[in-house]
């Protein structure tokens, strides 16, 4: 049953179509991922959901009474607000147990100082507060922009067994991929101002994806040979006289309007490091506390050449404290950081740094460099914000019109622009959409220096890393092998150990498949040859053996082929008819989720014809002027 419809919504900004004409119908049950590039609307569809924001046409339907929570990106708070009180006023129906259900949460999320004001809070923990103030009321959806950002491992994995349990529809946006595969079973792609729909998880949608996009090329492969067979047909000539003439130049000149598939674009990553001498970062049994807070004791370690070190552990611990002393940002109480003398360092932070809002964005990188060397030689500036998805007119606009996830990118272009060979990388996956994060991790699996991330995302952690430093116990770091899988299982097999592991999170990825196996899930996908294309291609291939062999074989229709050939364009138009007014009777029946399955099954079944009917016609038409040619040639 659909408790939400989206029907016809348009959105622009400034110049930018972000929708086209979308529909969709969100039925009970349903937990979604909304997946696309950074700047193609992802939050802006959140917010039109929830009634943040209007559309320009069309609207959102909902079922009477639904009950709608949404947790922004970006949340807003009174000011003077304490934690608790904050989060125990969301819940719209409050009892006895309102403050208890929110101390419980704010637990769950890390947050333990619940009389505390809100203003005092940092970022993440703002953030935190308020995903408990919008899971703590019991709704019927909830909409939630990026809730992963900020929250550890342990976290993460709460939030995926609390979704999966809660009964409503959950509507999301996020990067984390191995959450998506958890917890969603339907996945909303934005792409160049349309939504697709997928009815999986994240695993699946790159399956399906594959399929739809090689689906289009093989229709783009069929609109071209088709047009240039009905050009040549009209270059030698033709008179419009009868309905199967008319019928050829009408759909000439429907298949020379017909449009290609759009592209994805890909960032592109490429630039040249800095050479590495023998010295890397050795870290000399350094110690480093905030007043009672132990963050670190007696640590000791040497960096190695092209390392890839992963650091975890929760909230608060010293992650970010430990980097930035690997970094030479913050110094140890006790012991020395020594960085070698041809180390450059490129540091990626959490949040990023304050930005001049009227600066141009190509300006922002020119504060960098004109040029940067690549593996192709020198580019500019203009050509490197191009291969980060930033075309010329983007390039010219104030660095304020930019969404957060393109400033983060912007950002981490900024960082690879001063060409470092070591990457300290500060939760990188925030605000970084998913395509995004599939090209940095390729980028960073061919990168000729050090890598050194702190991160929640087990995906991310999985595919680049081979060496986790978790924090366990006040100061104390311990050392795994591996990516994040690999320290899951190690410390799931540790018995009695750390008993708030929550152990059935680790049977939920399978052992010896990376990430980049699964990336790759899709594979390469082959099409079959329809039965009777398949007997015709045999046809025609021994006829050109005959040929080959100088006894040429007299063409001629069957008796069957020339019936079909005298009728097909009529079939193929009472097929095109058919099918536009099943369209009209899709957009009738678009709140009748029974009469709608049953008239998109009769499309589907159409359109199955009208593909065979179009084979068919490639090939009479084919033979049909072999058949001329071969007059033509006996006559002269």
């Amino acid at each position: 049953m659909n408790v939400l419809n989206i029907e016809h919504i348009s959105k622009v900004f400034g110049e930018k179509k972000v929708f086209d004409d979308i529909s969709c119908g969100i039925h009970e049950g349903d937990k979604i991922g909304i997946i696309g590039v950074n700047g193609t609307g992802k939050s802006t569809l959140l917010k039109i959901l929830a009634g943040e924001e209007e559309a320009d046409e069309g609207q959102v339907i909902t079922q009477n009474g639904l009950r709608i929570t949404y947790l922004p990106q970006m949340p807003e708070f009174p000011r003077d607000a304490v934690v608790q009180d904050y989060v125990a006023d969301g819940k719209w129906q409050k009892d006895w147990s309102t403050i208890s259900e929110a101390k419980n949460i704010l637990n769950k999320l890390g947050i333990t100082e619940h009389e505390e004001k809100i203003d005092h809070l940092s970022g993440g923990q703002k953030k935190r507060v308020a995903l408990a103030r919008t899971l703590v009321n019991p709704s019927d959806v909830l909409i939630l922009d990026e809730p992963t950002n900020h929250l550890d491992n342990e976290m993460v994995t709460w939030l995926e067994d609390y979704l999966n349990r809660f009964k409503g529809v959950v509507i999301m946006v996020t990067h984390d991929r191995y959450f998506l595969d958890k917890v969603t079973n339907k996945i909303l792609e934005i792409s160049h101002g349309k939504l697709y729909s997928y009815d999986a998880n994240y695993s699946g949608f790159l399956e399906l994806k594959a399929q739809r996009e090689e689906m289009e090329l093989a229709s783009e492969r069929k609109r071209q040979s088709l047009l240039r067979m009905e050009v040549e047909w009209a270059k030698r000539g033709c008179r419009a006289r009868s309905t199967k003439q008319r019928a050829r130049l009408e759909r000439l000149e429907a298949l020379k309007a017909g449009k290609a598939p759009v592209q994805e674009m890909d960032v592109q990553m490429d630039s040249v490091e800095t050479r590495m001498g023998k010295k890397t970062i050795e870290l000399h049994h350094i110690s480093k506390s905030f007043g009672d807070k132990v963050i670190l004791q007696d640590f000791d370690y040497i960096v190695l050449r092209n390392q890839r070190l992963g650091i975890i552990g929760p909230n608060g611990c010293g992650k970010s404290t430990l980097i930035r002393m690997i970094g030479g940002m913050v110094k140890p109480d006790q012991g020395s950081v020594e960085i070698g003398e041809t180390i450059k360092i490129g540091y990626f932070a959490q949040e990023v740094p304050d930005m001049d809002g009227n600066q141009r964005v190509i300006d922002y990188i020119r504060d960098v460099a004109e040029y940067i060397p690549t593996r192709e030689g020198k580019i500019s500036a203009a050509m490197m914000l191009e291969r980060f998805l930033f075309d010329p007119a983007m390039q010219y606009t104030p660095v304020a019109k930019l969404s957060g996830g393109e400033k983060r990118r912007l950002y981490l272009l900024k960082v690879l622009m001063g060409a470092p060979n070591v990457l300290l990388l500060d939760e990188p996956s925030n605000d970084l959409d998913i395509p995004t994060l599939t090209i940095l991790e390729d980028y960073l699996s061919s990168f000729s220096g050090i890598v050194i991330t702190v991160s929640h995302d087990r995906y991310f952690l999985d595919d680049v890393v081979d060496r986790i430093f978790a924090f366990e116990g006040e100061g104390k770091l311990t050392q795994y092998e591996g990516g994040y899988t690999d320290y899951a299982q190690a410390r799931a097999s540790r018995p009695n150990h750390f008993d708030n592991l929550h152990t059935p999170f680790c049977g939920t990825f399978v052992p010896n498949s990376s990430a980049k196996s699964r990336k790759n899930a899709a594979g390469s996908l082959g099409t079959e040859v329809p039965e009777n294309q398949a007997e015709e291609q045999k046809k025609a291939t021994k006829r050109d053996w005959k040929q080959g062999q100088n006894r040429p074989e007299k063409l001629k229709f069957s008796y069957k082929e020339e019936r079909e050939y005298a009728t097909i364009d009529e079939d193929i138009a009472a097929l095109e008819e058919k099918i536009a007014k099943l369209d009209q009777d899709m957009l009738a029946n678009a709140t009748n989720s029974v009469k709608l399955r049953e008239v998109m099954e009769e499309k589907e079944a159409a359109e199955k014809q009208l593909d065979e009917k179009m084979d068919r016609w490639v090939y009479l038409n084919d033979l049909a002027e072999r058949i001329e040619a071969q007059k033509n040639g006996q006559e002269g």
